[in-house]
Order: C-alpha cells, then sequence, then structure tokens
C-alpha cells in the first residue's frame, strides 16, 4: 500500500513558503514550501533533510497558520531538495491570506 492510497484525508494542493523551526535548539531552522496540505498533515520541499520523528514548530509566511509537527518520512527529490511529509497538531490560523492564495497548476 502506497503512502497516497493510505489517506483518510484529501490532500490540497497549494504553494506556501513556511518557516520550520525543531524543537531540538542546536538545530537550525529552514524554510520549505508546500506542495500539498491537509488538516493534519502537509508534504513541504526542503533544501536539507530533517530526520524521521523530529518535532517543528511550522509557520506559514503568507498566512497566520502555526502548528506543531512530527516528520513522518524525509526523502530525496529528483531536484536536489528533500520532500518532508509532516502530520500537524496544534494548528491555529490559514494557511494563506485570501489575496496570496495559489494553487498549483
Amino acid at each position: 500500500m502506497t503512502q497516497e492510497s493510505s489517506r483518510i484525508e484529501s490532500r490540497i494542493p497549494i504553494r506556501v513558503t513556511v518557516d520550520l523551526a525543531s524543537l531540538e535548539l542546536r538545530t537550525p531552522a529552514q524554510q520549505g514550501t508546500t506542495e500539498n496540505v491537509s488538516a493534519h498533515g502537509a508534504r513541504i520541499l526542503t533544501r536539507k533533510p530533517w530526520q524521521l520523528n523530529a518535532r517543528l514548530n511550522l509557520r506559514s509566511l503568507l498566512g497566520s497558520l502555526r502548528s506543531r509537527a512530527r516528520v513522518v518520512y524525509c526523502e530525496p527529490t529528483s531536484s536536489g531538495e528533500y520532500a518532508v511529509g509532516l502530520e500537524l497538531s496544534a494548528t491555529a490560523g490559514e494557511w494563506t491570506s485570501a489575496q496570496n492564495f495559489r494553487h498549483v497548476v
């Protein structure tokens, strides 16, 4: 069974720049871009890999969304980035304001 077929929630394709900050103080924060999101998860592209089960604070730079997150997977992409699957919890706010909203085409 693939990750896509085991999803309970549908994902919305949207590109939003986010800030990812580890709860581990020695790990530097980095920015990423969402590929798709749902109420309880997101797939983010980053330049550096994240450790499996790492705990993060996630913040949308275009909207008001703030969330705690846990890394559920991190895999290299053909473009040299890393696709990071996040499980979201304690989420508040919106990914983007209405004026900045863009679906991926």
